[in-house]
């Protein structure tokens, strides 16, 4: 059955058609190369990166291309105000939604990409964006992954990655294991599945290492504000001490403390659950058979779970086993809890249950002693109390303050002062097929041996079955003919490494290679790269503050210290763009059947119009719902635009609307740089109903109405341009200059207000307080109010109005 056209839709002017007019202005583009980057030359340089996007089946909504207008505007306005512009697009396709989509339609993921790529590359073409598509890259290109493989193998020289069997979190559904950042909850941020611990073998980069200068250089960053407060929490930056609890039998025990003050308040020791020593100790805990089922409860719990706020904390007192309090030498009882995890700090806690929330509940919990170490007058028997103060029970230490001793009792504990981070280091590993091939060999007789550079890329070998095993393995370990091979250094049989990169991988330095995409020798040319680096506006979802930022941040900062690149940091400004929701309010997604497809509204509308109306929806930062019948508001506005050239004459405006015109070049020039579009618009808007008023519109007025919209809608602007005679692209004009002695007004209107009501108006071009005061008091109409009443208060509001408070 033929749908209905929408009322919206019946408006529509058929005298500006939008369909051939972009269609034409596109392939002429195109055809031209206008958008194609230069290499160096005089002019400054404005590097703007949309982050790239992963190519799903799905296609693009049109919440995808929000982003991707507002850097379009900005790319376009920059290069009209001399710039030389490098705004390039690519692919990020490696990882496991590539390969949960083919698998789900039963085709090779290579295929699936090829078609999705298409797909999202057709789809953005008909939005008119000025893309230089000769520097397309796509992270599945072994050309493009081979300088993938190539810095792995950098830091592998470096030692900055390790091999791996420590507990991990594993996803059963994915069957593969996760770093922290690809958690949500406690869960997989892919399908959703409660994670799990499970010990596997893989590779790990030590980004610990880069956790302080992760850190200190955010501050220097034009970043919103919380996504630096973001990546702080995140590296979480903790300085304590380190002391050692011993062990009856000849075991220690290793703890991490903010709080070092308060160690002869501890009463006992917890340590995680999946504790290395509790394996070592086992034959003297006495109760370990419920020892042992309170293990396996835990381990079905999330991490969350475990350590949430108000979550009631569990455990169990390893009976036969006690710790030496390395501050007095007193014995204190051991227990394992589910609120201490083995992977943060050292997986043991020293509890102080009298300066400690957290320990203070347990120990209330289980009837555990609480000794307070600091001000009697502190001490409680409702709540801990955490803050500092004068040490009590405390040997050699009472009297003093506490935390002026923290080195002193430090080391009167044999223990030592350092630094400790909640990152973890990066598991690097993915049990499945779909990724680049880490490039290291297993040797029974040399050990791990790097793949040879010359050798790279390692090519994904090309298989018909690449089912994930759940078994700690990738598909990979089962195609001997690719993992059998020769050891790289005494030629004997090796066998390859089967583990694959995560998708972070690829997306960690894609922002370099667009500098130099067909160099077959090197990841960038240094000379490029000192061209164009840094990044100078990049733009994203705010999804990607602790996952991909933070590793792009890291790996840019290896390549600075080797040499690669020429500046510490990628990403010099950073905006986020808030989300388009669906019509009805919630995140646009099949399953709540709310998408709205880009390619049925360009139809419809145009895509001058869905630019326009996505950068005017509100706020940039803001999320906001779609609506498309408001679409109309903004094809009307291309109309009218369109309708103006009829009023073109030699007579010139009025010199209102010069000064108007003159304040909205200023306007939108700086909402532009300060992705302010919608007000950019707004004053757009407010300029083209003066114009609108006007018997006739010179041409000259015309044309600087077009270039300033130019960015925004570069179909009808370049057309428009092209009917007034012009043969060269709107594109590569330049932005038009404001007259600064026109923004001034000649004269303005003040109102007078007495006690908050409007008794007169004042005109002048004086804005200063003391003139229009004394002028508004000398008004006859207001001198009437306030003859013979006390003037209690004067004030004014600049160019706006002056209000007298009288007494009487």
């Amino acid at each position: 059955m033929k749908k209905k056209a929408s009322k919206s839709v019946s408006k529509i002017s058929s005298v500006y058609d939008h369909l051939k007019i972009e269609k034409k202005w596109q392939a002429d583009w195109k055809k031209s190369g206008i958008y194609k980057t230069k290499e160096g030359g005089k002019k400054p340089k404005a590097y703007v990166l949309d982050m790239f996007p992963y190519p799903s089946g799905s296609g693009l909504h049109v919440g995808h291309p929000k982003g991707y207008i507002a850097t379009d505007v900005f790319a376009r306005f920059k290069r009209m105000s001399g710039f030389n512009v490098l705004h390039p697009m690519g692919w990020d396709a490696f990882g496991l939604p590539a390969e949960e989509f083919a698998l789900k339609n039963k085709i090779h993921p290579s295929i699936a990409v090829k078609t999705n790529v298409k797909c999202y590359k057709d789809q953005l073409s008909i939005l008119g964006f000025c893309y230089d598509w000769d520097r397309e890259v796509n992270t599945t290109d072994p050309e493009y992954y081979k300088w993938t493989q190539w810095a792995f193998l950098q830091m592998h020289k470096k030692g900055l990655t390790y091999e791996s069997h420590e507990p991990i979190n594993w996803c059963p559904s994915c069957k593969t294991g996760l770093a922290n950042e690809d958690l949500d909850n406690g869960k997989c941020e892919r399908c959703g599945s409660i994670v799990e611990k499970k010990p596997i073998r893989q590779w790990v980069i030590g980004i610990t290492k880069y956790a302080d200068r992760l850190l200190s250089d955010l501050d220097a960053l034009d970043w919103p504000n919380s996504i630096k407060e973001s990546q702080k929490n995140w590296i979480g930056r903790s300085e304590g001490s380190e002391l050692t609890f011993e062990i009856k039998g000849g075991e220690s025990v290793s703890v991490f403390t903010t709080r070092p003050d308060t160690i002869f308040g501890v009463t006992y020791l917890v340590l995680a659950p999946e504790h290395h020593l509790i394996e070592k100790i086992k034959p003297r805990i006495e109760n370990w058979d419920k020892v042992q089922s309170f293990i396996k409860d835990v381990a079905k719990k999330t991490q969350i779970e475990r350590t949430a706020e108000g979550k009631e904390k569990t455990g169990v007192h390893l009976s036969g086993i006690s710790a030496v309090n390395p501050a007095n030498g007193e014995k204190v009882p051991v227990w394992i809890a589910d609120y201490v995890l083995a992977d943060y700090g050292t997986g043991a806690v020293m509890a102080v249950p009298a300066h400690d929330e957290r320990d203070f509940v347990f120990a209330k919990k289980y009837n555990l002693p609480i000794m307070a170490v600091i001000g009697s007058e502190h001490v409680s028997d409702e709540k801990a109390y955490t803050g500092g103060g004068t040490l009590i029970n405390s040997g050699k230490f009472n009297g003093k303050d506490s935390e002026s001793v923290i080195k002193e009792i430090t080391k009167f504990c044999n223990g030592k002062l350092v630094v400790r981070y909640k990152l973890r280091d990066w598991v690097f590993s993915r049990q499945r097929y779909w990724g680049e091939p880490i490039p290291l060999v297993h040797c029974a007789s040399c050990g791990v041996v790097p793949v040879p550079e010359k050798e790279l890329p390692l090519k994904l070998p090309n298989v018909k079955f690449y089912e994930p095993t759940g078994t700690g393995e990738s598909p990979l370990a089962a195609i001997d003919k690719w993992v059998n091979t020769k050891c790289p250094q005494c030629k004997g049989p090796a066998k390859r490494e089967t583990n694959t990169m995560p998708q972070w991988a690829g997306s960690c330095w894609y922002y370099l290679r667009y500098m130099d995409p067909k160099n077959k020798k090197m990841l960038v040319d240094p000379k490029k790269e000192k061209y164009w680096s840094p990044v100078d506006v990049y733009v994203g979802g705010t999804e990607h503050a602790t996952r991909h930022l933070i590793y792009a941040r890291f790996w840019h900062k290896f390549l600075y210290d080797i040499g690669v690149v020429s500046q510490s940091e990628p990403f010099t400004q950073l905006r986020n763009q808030g989300l388009i929701m669906g019509p009805d309010g919630q995140k646009m997604s099949k399953r709540f059947g709310n998408v709205v497809n880009p390619d049925d509204i360009v139809k419809l509308y145009g895509a001058d119009s869905l630019r326009v109306y996505e950068m005017f929806m509100g706020p940039f930062e803001q999320a906001i719902s779609w609506s498309t019948d408001n679409m109309l508001g903004s094809r009307r506005f291309i109309e009218r635009v369109w309708r103006l050239k009829q009023k073109i004459s030699k007579d010139s405006v009025k010199k209102d609307t010069e000064q108007l015109l003159h304040k909205t070049i200023k306007k939108v020039g700086q909402d532009i740089q300060g992705f302010s579009h919608n007000t950019a618009i707004s004053s757009m808007m407010i300029l083209l109903n003066a114009l609108e008023s006007e018997a006739s519109v010179d041409k000259k007025t015309y044309e600087t109405l077009l270039l300033i919209l130019a960015p925004f809608t570069p179909h009808i602007t370049d057309d428009l341009w092209s009917q007034l005679g012009h043969k060269k692209s709107i594109h590569l004009e330049v932005w038009p200059t404001y007259d600064e002695s026109k923004l001034i007004s000649d004269s303005f209107k003040i109102m007078i207000q007495v006690n908050g009501k409007i008794r007169g108006s004042l005109e002048t071009n004086n804005p200063e307080e003391a003139f229009v005061i004394k002028a508004a008091k000398e008004k006859p109409e207001i001198k009437k109010y306030l003859d013979g009443n006390e003037i209690i208060k004067e004030i004014y509001v600049k160019n706006k109005l002056v209000n007298f408070v009288v007494k009487g």
